[in-house]
């Protein structure tokens, strides 16, 4: 692989909201998982566990988080950001903005907009999901670790032209994950990714997010 090819799949890659129904092969999700899990960790400790449903049990437990959602307390494992502030903000406010211009969200729409945010318990109609847990003990650097993994996983999906879309919209309700999962107490419930074929037709896959320039990034020294 050359840097071309790689900054091309780098770019074809973004956040899938619309999936078709058709279930991914088991052995292509294998191939995911097995490159996923090339990634490096500190002490090559691995801490990434992967629990992914697929076929009726994807379609119940979509059926279970809608209901969580709907009636639920959020309570995450790990703190949710206490705040966006300036540039931090301002591209926060940019991706939600493209993404309410294509699918027909008006400023303002608060109902409209808290019904696009409830897309993310029905998993946008992915055929599969998978839980991406790390262990208690390992703390920040386990689920740092884990950031590694869920980037690799979408990567290396996007390769075998499988579109993902990582969800932290889910562990918003980490103790209905638990029980529903039968996860165990030490283990921290970083994230979900949805993942699937894209519906390529539906118009909230019909933008996409752009990078901060490395001016903005990086502070050069020496």
């Amino acid at each position: 692989m050359t840097l071309s090819d790689l900054n091309r799949l780098l770019a074809s890659r973004y956040s899938c909201r619309a999936f078709r129904p058709d279930p991914v092969p088991k052995d292509q999700i294998k191939q995911i998982l097995n490159s996923a899990a090339r990634v490096p960790s500190w002490c090559n400790a691995q801490p990434w566990h992967v629990t992914i449903t697929s076929g009726a049990e994807t379609d119940r437990f979509r059926t279970a988080i809608q209901a969580e959602a709907a009636t639920g307390t959020p309570c995450p494992d790990i703190p949710f950001p206490t705040s966006y502030s300036g540039v931090y903000q301002d591209r926060r406010r940019t991706c939600g903005w493209a993404l309410y211009e294509a699918v027909g969200v008006e400023r303002g729409d608060r109902t409209a907009s808290a019904r696009q945010m409830m897309q993310n318990f029905s998993l946008f109609g992915a055929p599969h999901c998978a839980i991406v847990t790390s262990p208690v003990e390992l703390g920040t650097y386990g689920a740092l670790d884990c950031g590694g993994f869920i980037t690799a996983f979408s990567l290396t999906a996007q390769a075998l032209g499988i579109a993902t879309i990582p969800q932290a919209a889910l562990a918003t309700y980490s103790p209905f994950l638990r029980r529903y999962f039968d996860i165990p107490e030490d283990r921290l419930i970083l994230c979900a990714i949805s993942f699937g074929y894209a519906d390529t037709d539906h118009p909230a896959n019909g933008f996409r997010t752009d990078r901060a320039d490395l001016s903005e990034i990086v502070n050069w020294v020496g």
